[in-house]
């Protein structure tokens, strides 16, 4: 059958396999980057086709993309809360856009026409957020071998987003933020502001999950599904310890019949109205940690652990600074220079050689009568 070969008349560098089915029809497969994975596949082929077994492992491969989204759902992301939510809005938006097509035949081309489409009616970023659960899908079929090849979302150029909202509160806005929170919210606000964690994983606190003796939360159920801990300071400490303990629920935040507090946004809405702060989403708290901590002077990666981020670039997305700040900051450079002690310019009286002196007078001269 050959060995699998590169095509010279197209600008890439993927690796094809060419081989006959039973019946004389002469297949031409494009698999990847990988010459390894071509070899791999073509193999595969030569012995289903060796053991009659052709026909069967190509029915097997056609595999219809809403059967493998709902697998997908229920195998690798229903034991993640946030992450099944989050994913299961795309899902469906993908299944609606591939229904009725298998794995194998959903293309960069389609993929493409998905994104335009879709562009006329949400965000860049919510498409890019479809993008990215789509190729996560792929990437678990070619991880439980229910697909060859290469992803064909890696061909796909992600929208270009507009910058992160950055939206903080000042030290006196956080302050009349608090005082304002119904008794219920309050320690809620306090640990988002002091710990930088996400409401998500504020009301899935439960009390096994915070160590008082070691000053420290450990948090199981992340976004990005790594076990984080996070470090509590007094306030945050004080905060949790005078939560009222329910004998009826393990969570720290829930209501008196014991079921989980999920939502607080009409009291999170009531605390900012009586603050007068326009313009914030609970989610800005975070942002306001981050900020916060830089301009009290820690470094860009302590507080990239601290806000459980894995690369210091989504650190610095959150590490702007006040123009409050900035201008003690510009304060601070002119007073350690101390160019205010200077009152006027020092006269600067030039060194001349008599040679020297002579030459620069005739120059002047001669230019004078120009």
């Amino acid at each position: 059958m050959g060995k699998p070969f590169q095509r010279k008349d197209r600008d890439d560098q993927d690796w094809y396999i060419s081989y006959y089915e039973p019946g004389g029809r002469r297949i031409r497969r494009r698999i990847g980057p990988s010459k390894k994975v071509a070899e791999a596949a073509l193999k595969k082929v030569e012995v289903a086709i060796a053991e009659g077994r052709y026909l069967e492992v190509k029915s097997k491969d056609k595999i219809l993309f809403e059967n493998f989204a709902d697998e997908y759902l229920r195998t690798h992301c229903l034991n993640k809360k946030s992450y099944y939510s989050y994913h299961l809005v795309h899902v469906k938006i993908l299944k609606a856009a591939f229904k009725g097509k298998c794995l194998d035949e959903i293309k960069v081309l389609d993929i493409d026409q998905f994104k335009n489409n879709r562009l006329k009616e949400v965000t860049p970023a919510t498409v890019n957020r479809s993008l990215a659960c789509l190729k996560s899908i792929f990437n678990r079929a070619i991880v439980w071998g229910r697909f060859e090849g290469f992803n064909p979302v890696t061909r796909v150029k992600m929208c270009k987003e507009r910058a992160i909202r950055l939206r903080y509160l000042e030290k006196e806005e956080i302050i009349r933020l608090v005082a304002n929170c119904s008794e219920e919210l309050r320690p809620i606000v306090i640990t988002a502001v002091n710990t930088g964690m996400r409401l998500g994983e504020i009301l899935n606190l439960k009390w096994h999950d915070i160590d008082f003796k070691r000053d420290v939360i450990c948090l199981l159920e992340t976004k990005g599904d790594e076990k984080r801990e996070v470090p509590m300071n007094e306030i945050v400490k004080d905060a949790l310890i005078k939560v009222r303990k329910n004998p009826k629920s393990p969570y720290v935040f829930c209501h008196k019949n014991g079921e989980q507090v999920k939502d607080i946004r009409k009291t999170f809405w009531t605390a900012l109205g009586k603050s007068d702060i326009k313009d914030f989403r609970f989610h800005d708290l975070r942002h306001c940690a981050a900020s916060h901590l830089v301009m009290a002077g820690i470094d860009l990666n302590t507080v990239r652990e601290i806000l459980g981020h894995k690369t210091i670039e989504m650190t610095l997305r959150y590490a702007h600074l006040s123009p409050n700040h900035k201008k003690r900051a510009v304060d601070v450079l002119g007073q350690s220079i101390g160019l205010q002690t200077v009152s006027r310019s020092p006269e600067v009286v030039p060194i001349w050689s008599p040679e020297q002196k002579l030459e620069n007078e005739s120059s002047v001269n001669k230019y004078a009568n120009i």
